[in-house]
């Protein structure tokens, strides 16, 4: 299969990135980064990325950032805002509306959440906001996909790579390939307008 990782060197995109590989598929890697470039928070790139596509088997977007959206609603500016629903949400949305012409009968997007939206977290009002409203798009959306076109999200809780950097204990958070695992269930799942989440850390 022909698949496209957006944020594929990010540390959960980078963890996709090899599974699938080591299962045999032909990875397309895309970020800001690469040749040609693809931005969330614009959807000029996006539109000018997938003209030079092809068509393809799944879209992954393992792109948005960690912990975006974290923090006091005092502590966020209008900017600040708008830049994360620029890129989280509406770029998401975006990689589905632009790439449906792209997407091969019996395709998936696969999109990417959080846990914020479902646990009770502190400092979480932005984060969860963003991450329910990507969830209700899949649901709604998905009765609109034709030729079996599916979309899913997956909602991962904070890696263990990451929250080592932040000083964080890790032992609380699955490692980066388990929730790259996750995103292997999405891609070879039959569901759609669903969500999914890292075993284990299904919100209660």
């Amino acid at each position: 299969m022909k698949l496209v990782v957006i944020g594929a060197t990010g540390m959960i995109g980078k963890a996709v990135t090899t599974l699938l590989t080591d299962k045999g598929h032909e990875i397309v890697q895309a970020s800001r980064n690469t040749k040609p470039s693809l931005k969330l928070d614009d959807p000029a790139s996006i539109e000018a990325f997938y003209k030079t596509l092809g068509e393809v088997d799944a879209v992954i977007c393992a792109a948005p950032k960690g912990g975006g959206g974290m923090g006091p609603l005092t502590g966020f500016s209008d900017e600040v805002i708008d830049s994360y629903t620029k890129s989280k949400l509406l770029g998401q949305v975006n990689l589905v509306s632009k790439g449906l012409s792209n997407m091969q009968p019996g395709g998936v997007f696969i999109l990417t959440g959080g846990m914020s939206g479902f646990a009770s977290m502190p400092k979480s009002s932005i984060s969860g906001m963003l991450n329910i409203a990507l969830d209700k798009f899949v649901s709604r959306v998905a009765p609109e996909l034709q030729d079996g076109r599916r979309i899913v999200i997956v909602h991962p809780p904070a890696v263990r790579e990451f929250a080592v950097q932040l000083g964080m204990d890790g032992a609380h958070f699955p490692n980066a390939a388990t929730v790259a695992e996750t995103y292997l269930k999405a891609l070879e799942g039959t569901n759609t307008g669903e969500a999914v989440f890292v075993e284990g850390y299904r919100p209660a």
